[in-house]
């Protein structure tokens, strides 16, 4: 006779369901609770319940593994056959208090015996994960976990019951969002790193530079800001931009911050945030001096796009820009073109204005009376990138010559600045680093059929068919 596994387990209702909530172990688990494909006869079933357990269970296999503050959420399991065996116990309490009064209702245990079989109804790639974790150290079958077991009828009632189920389960579930993410998580070390310069930096943390908060109300609910600044608004960027650009100058840190799933030491933590400290600082200075024009400044909206000449706004004041100078950046050093300080010297070269070379690649200036618009498309984003490299450290001539075939494309006219005077800048083994004279060309103008997508008003903000949703 197959072995009796015993569950404490609570009997519960809610609308026309019944259901057990049960603790059980690691090891339980990983026995007991099988997949919905390894239940012959009913393929349909499979089909409705298994997404796909592949290769992103490996994640949470080593998140069990090696961190030390894991935690997963319970697990949804049906019983196939109908209802699991329970017994209701009772439980003596002689205590003058009367203090089990009412705790012990409908309290008793589940019988796992090889009569019915349990499958994962939500949560398979967690079951997946604990059933490897398992194999790999033992020790973890000791572990607990929450357990919802609910019957499932082989029946096409009970088949359409358990879909209802599954289904209302999945639709109904609100996943944290990135910004979320970035407020919360404890492992991922350049959330910390973000939530720090908050805290602690002496520019960002001053109050408006970096949008947290899109909304918040008098019941205390709030909204995190997305990725946009809208142009009427004092901030220098949004918490989520801010979190990408630690990643892009964070490229080259200890390896331990770039696992997202496993917190790195403090003392890591401590070294990358002093380093990102001055990489941004320096940063700051090399992009117009943007910081310190900021602080000066009475009108953080105005230094975005001053009235009636936004044009010569300040690039970095848009996210955009932020990131597409950040990952040209982060090419030039990790490609060993230039090292950072070099990268940044010939950064600060650079005509600091959105009409100016290469940053009117992604503006649009405004025709009579209206404002200048950000052009936000995916082509524009990554041809400014492109074209940032082609003036911070060129490989070759014909890298040159493509990113400016590539503007003549998507703008329609030639770009300001000639090939020969770029390939001054190549980088080679021996040569002196270059640093061209600032292009302060004119804002050329678009085409008429160039996709746009505007970082603006919200009431005069037009989506491109393919655009980012960074602005």
């Amino acid at each position: 006779m197959p072995s009796k596994t015993f569950v404490p387990a609570f009997k519960a209702h809610v609308g026309d369901w019944e259901y057990y909530l049960c603790l059980m172990s690691y090891a339980q688990v990983a026995r007991e609770i099988n997949f919905a494909y390894e239940l012959g006869g009913n393929k349909d079933l499979a089909t409705m319940i298994q997404r796909g357990v592949g290769d992103r269970t490996e994640a949470i296999t080593q998140y069990l593994l090696t961190n030390e503050h894991r935690f997963l959420g319970s697990l949804i399991v049906a019983a196939w056959g109908g209802h699991p065996e329970y017994i209701a116990l009772t439980m003596d309490d002689n205590a003058e208090q009367n203090m089990l009064a009412g705790v012990d209702r409908e309290f008793g245990v589940l019988t796992f015996d090889g009569t019915h079989q349990f499958f994962a109804l939500d949560g398979q790639h967690r079951l997946k994960a604990i059933k490897d974790a398992v194999k790999r150290d033992p020790e973890l079958g000791s572990e607990d976990i929450g357990v919802i077991v609910v019957p499932h009828f082989n029946s096409e009632e009970g088949r359409r019951r358990t879909r209802r189920l599954f289904t209302n389960i999945n639709r109904n579930a609100v996943k944290t969002s990135t910004q979320e993410n970035i407020a919360l998580d404890e492992d991922d070390s350049f959330a910390i790193l973000t939530r720090r310069f908050l805290d602690d930096h002496p520019f960002l943390s001053q109050p408006n530079v970096v949008q947290v908060f899109s909304k918040q109300g008098s019941d205390g609910e709030v909204k995190l800001a997305n990725r946009n600044v809208n142009v009427s608004q004092s901030a220098w960027t949004t918490i989520g931009i801010l979190y990408d650009l630690l990643k892009e100058m964070g490229f080259d840190l200890d390896g331990s911050i770039q696992k997202l799933s496993k917190r790195a030491t403090d003392e890591v933590l401590d070294e990358s945030y002093e380093i990102l400290v001055e990489r941004l600082n320096q940063l700051f200075i090399a992009c117009g001096d943007l910081r310190a024009r900021y602080e000066k400044t009475g009108s953080p909206r105005e230094l975005r796009a001053p009235k009636d000449h936004d044009g010569n706004g300040h690039p970095f004041m848009r996210p955009v820009v932020q990131l597409a100078v950040a990952r040209a950046l982060r090419h030039v050093v990790s490609q060993g073109l230039l090292d950072w300080d070099s990268a940044i010297n010939r950064l600060s070269s650079l005509d600091w204005r959105l009409v100016a070379t290469p940053f009117a690649t992604v503006w649009q200036s405004g025709e009579a009376g209206r404002r200048g618009r950000m052009i936000t498309g995916k082509e524009h984003v990554n041809l400014l990138q492109e074209l940032l490299t082609a003036h911070i450290a060129p490989a070759n001539k014909a890298q040159i010559e493509r990113a400016l075939k590539s503007y003549k494309v998507l703008r329609g006219i030639r770009y300001p600045i000639s090939v020969e005077e770029l390939a001054k800048g190549i980088v080679t083994s021996t040569a002196s680093v270059f640093i061209p004279k600032p292009a302060h060309a004119p804002a050329p103008a678009v085409s008429n059929d160039v996709d746009i997508d505007v970082e603006d008003d919200e009431e005069e903000q037009e989506p491109a068919a393919n655009s980012s949703t960074q602005s």
